[in-house]
């Protein structure tokens, strides 16, 4: 069955993604904002969501889907699908060509901490480029098996993150970050939470972490990462959800997790604020 689902994943994600290409080529607005003035969905979110709610409840009617804009569908069959239609859609509205459609169907509730995922995929319209995996046949880039990179020390490590869109906790995260840089090789912020852990499996950084991201923003990658070769993990070793999800060679994902457990660079922590969502996205 798993096999049927990531072929689902890839054909809708694909298809999705021409249509979230076209509507970037005819010009991008700002159709809303949710949580602050940067927290910003286009209508090309919406449309792009709903061809992908079409397709699925056209192939699987029984599913539940949950999705970043349209909220959630019930189903009967135990199984959910996750769907950012846009994942990066600030870059998106910029024009800047790192921005993602992620599809995920996972076994159980769409809530992290208890489901069980079964397939995803990650297309990224401006590269063309398509990640995906199931559980247990591991992870591709266009149809080529990928995997995580060889672990190196935390010293020599390219680490991917990315910031809330609320000003205070943007505040203490950059604390944060001003504390890591002298321990890490680099720091990377390119946008796109579910490109961002596809990058680990491929082997294109050696970690990654965010707090704030939702079901529908690492439900595909997290799996991808995993199959590659992946630890992902959230705070104290949970399944990775809103308080932390963070992803790399099991090494290197260790040595991060202590690093970011170290009282003198705890401040990276939204859990106790309503709304602290992940951004920009």
């Amino acid at each position: 069955m798993t096999s049927e689902l990531v072929d689902l994943a890839r054909s809708i994600a694909v298809e999705a993604g021409e249509l979230a290409a076209r509507r970037r080529a005819e010009g991008v607005e700002v159709a809303a904002q949710k949580s602050s003035a940067t927290d910003v969905v286009t209508a090309a979110d919406r449309e792009v969501e709903l061809l992908i709610r079409e397709r699925l409840q056209a192939a699987r009617p029984d599913d539940a889907i949950l999705g970043e804009e349209g909220g959630g569908l019930s189903g009967s069959s135990g199984l959910s699908w996750l769907v950012d239609p846009i994942d990066g859609t600030t870059n998106y509205l910029y024009g800047v060509p790192h921005y993602a459609v992620s599809v995920a169907v996972v076994e159980g509730d769409p809530d992290p901490l208890t489901w069980t995922a079964l397939a995803g995929a990650v297309r990224n319209p401006a590269t063309g480029e398509l990640y995906s995996a199931a559980a247990g046949e591991g992870s591709t880039l266009d149809g080529r098996p990928i995997r995580v990179a060889e672990p190196v020390p935390l010293a020599q490590a390219l680490v991917g993150t990315g910031f809330s869109y609320l000003p205070e906790i943007r505040r203490e995260q950059g604390e944060l970050i001003a504390r890591m840089l002298p321990r890490i090789r680099d720091l990377r912020r390119p946008g796109t939470a579910s490109l961002d852990l596809c990058f680990v499996a491929a082997g294109r950084s050696n970690a990654y972490f965010e707090r704030g991201l939702n079901p529908w923003d690492h439900a595909a990658g997290v799996l991808i990462a995993r199959e590659a070769g992946a630890a992902a993990f959230g705070i104290d070793r949970r399944p990775p959800d809103v308080e932390l999800t963070l992803a790399g060679h099991p090494h290197v994902a260790d040595a991060l997790a202590r690093l970011l457990d170290e009282r003198d660079t705890a401040p990276l922590d939204n859990r106790a604020r309503p709304g602290a969502t992940s951004g920009p996205r």
